[in-house]
């Protein structure tokens, strides 16, 4: 680790023209213990909203320059992005954590400086090698966790990142020292002891103990035969993202050491920079409706996949959410034994509740003639009724009652499906009453269906949990595409609700996972958003109404 990293060394060859950027440098950023400083690089072109890179630099936590990465960030700039190189403190005069309160301090400037730069401050990644992959993770994988922010300034402002390249960045200090030759000489004056004597903070400084489902995507790169920092630590961090829900893929270059050269250099900054288009692009952003059952309590329209809120109603941790035409919403409110109408600018203009004897209506559909369906969980009934409140349709069934059900969804052939939550099925009923179709998951009462709905195939796309999974099965009851379930790449809490996408695709919320995942018709994961303290019961894509 302590060897200065070779990680751009064909940079030279290849540093943009200076025509065409401009390149800021020795501008400080933080001054706690010492003053540390940043260089910036940036398009001459101008324009605001492009996305940025941080680039931290190796040299085994004591060592290094940041100015070895300004080809980097000149021709990260020749890209479009602006780039910035990170000064930070080093040891042995300053141990962990303060080389990790430095750089979120660094992406804390840039997301304060946003205007002046032209950074969008929504999409900001990290990279660097060795002891500059480890800082880069520690701001991937720690977003939010105070202790790691440090007392530099703007404060105000999160160190999150969108995405880290990490090239053989340390993942576990406790698994260091045997295969590394030069861990027994570093690691002690970064973490102020070996590992018989600081295993506390060899332990609390390892980016492998501070994987979430909130981490960031994170790309390894990795030679095989790294004598400084195993291989091994890289495919460590992946396996345990990947295990956390979490995009992670390593790049292992065969035979390389620490620090590449020639086809490596070339075939691993081609996979960096692939990287940052695909995590940094900016994405067309549709309207998505969510019904929030977290501890705030609210209906919110954001923006997917950015994740931007446009405005809030409180729905007291209310579990249906539905976009109607001319931007109308239709939710059901908690405890107030309520369903809403609200028009476009969120006026009530309809309701429907325990004055007409609603107890806990968990759903409600509003169907193409104007009626409504609601599933009352308390009561056991499934009923339709009209703008005039009138019940036309009503479906009761003692299974259903005890707030055993969930969701319930009128067909195109009008029937009603509904989802059976505590006895894990989910049933069809017609409009007699008459259960024309049962579906039981592999798994029984556990499986605990969240929603289904009827494709215009046929098929009914059922959500479920243990594992959290939702799957498209057909009239027999047969699985023809699963997505999350017992697949390792994508593993979910309890999948509770789904909207359908043009083109095949479909936007789901992990509830559990408290994230919301949007797959293509081939099931891989396109946009995921981390909703934090919101728990997505259900969800709808909005049109252009709104």
């Amino acid at each position: 680790m302590s060897k200065l990293t070779g990680l751009f060394v064909i940079a030279a060859g290849i540093a943009a023209a200076q025509d065409d950027i401009i390149l800021e440098k020795d501008i400080e950023y933080s001054r706690v213990g010492e003053r540390v400083a940043m260089d910036i690089a940036r398009p001459r072109a101008g324009g605001a909203g492009r996305p940025a890179v941080i680039a931290i630099h190796g040299g085994g936590f004591r060592a290094g320059k940041r100015e070895g990465y300004l080809p980097l960030i000149e021709k990260l700039a020749a890209r479009g992005y602006v780039a910035a190189t990170v000064s930070y403190r080093l040891a042995p005069k300053h141990q962990f954590p303060a080389p990790v309160e430095d750089v979120k301090a660094a992406v804390r400037f840039l997301r304060a400086n946003a205007s002046r730069y032209g950074i969008d401050a929504d999409r900001i990644c990290a990279t660097g090698g060795s002891a500059g992959g480890h800082l880069a993770l520690f701001l991937g994988l720690t977003a939010g966790v105070a202790e790691f922010e440090g007392s530099g300034p703007n404060l105000d402002q999160s160190s999150r990142v969108s995405c880290v390249v990490n090239y053989y960045g340390p993942t576990d200090f406790t698994q260091s020292y045997g295969k590394s030759v030069d861990a027994a000489e570093v690691l002690p004056l970064f973490l102020g002891g070996d590992l018989d004597h600081a295993r506390a903070e060899h332990v609390r400084a390892s980016p492998l103990n501070w994987v979430t489902p909130k981490a960031a995507p994170v790309l390894s790169i990795h030679g095989t035969k790294d004598r400084y920092v195993a291989f091994e630590h890289s495919v460590w961090l992946t396996s345990r993202l990947r295990s956390a829900g979490v995009e992670a893929e390593t790049l292992g270059l065969e035979g390389a050491d620490h620090g590449f050269r020639g086809a490596d250099a070339v075939k691993a900054e081609a996979a960096m920079m692939a990287w940052f288009d695909r995590h940094l692009a900016r994405k067309p952003q549709r309207k998505l409706l969510v019904a929030d059952h977290g501890p705030a309590g609210q209906v919110l329209l954001m923006d997917w996949p950015s994740g931007k809120v446009r405005w809030t109603l409180p729905n007291k941790r209310g579990h249906d959410v539905q976009a109607l035409a001319g931007g109308h919403v239709l939710y059901t409110v908690g405890p107030d034994r309520l369903v809403v109408e609200v028009d476009a600018n969120q006026k009530e203009v309809w309701r429907y509740g325990p004055e007409e004897g609603l107890e806990h209506p968990i759903s409600a559909q509003r169907l193409p003639n104007g009626n409504t369906v609601i599933n009352d969980a308390r009561k056991g009934e499934v009923i339709e009724v009209t703008r005039e409140k009138k019940v036309v349709w009503r479906y009761a069934n003692e299974e259903l009652g005890g707030m055993r059900s969930r969701n319930a969804r009128r067909t195109k052939e009008g029937t009603t499906i509904i989802c059976v939550e505590l006895l894990g099925k989910v049933i069809e009923v017609d409009r007699d009453g008459k259960v024309v179709w049962t579906y039981v998951a592999e798994g029984g009462a556990k499986r605990r269906p969240y929603r289904a709905v009827r494709l215009d195939n046929g098929n009914t796309l059922v959500s479920l949990t243990e594992p959290g999974e939702v799957a498209e099965v057909d009239r027999e009851g047969r699985i023809v595409r699963s997505i999350g379930g017992n697949q390792m790449n994508l593993r979910l809490g309890w999948a509770s609700g789904t909207t359908l996408v043009p083109g095949g695709g479909l936007i789901l919320s992990d509830y559990t996972g408290r994230r919301l995942i949007e797959v293509d018709s081939t099931g891989r994961v396109v946009n995921e958003l981390r909703t934090g303290h919101r728990t997505a019961a259900s969800i709808d894509l909005a049109g252009d109404d709104f």
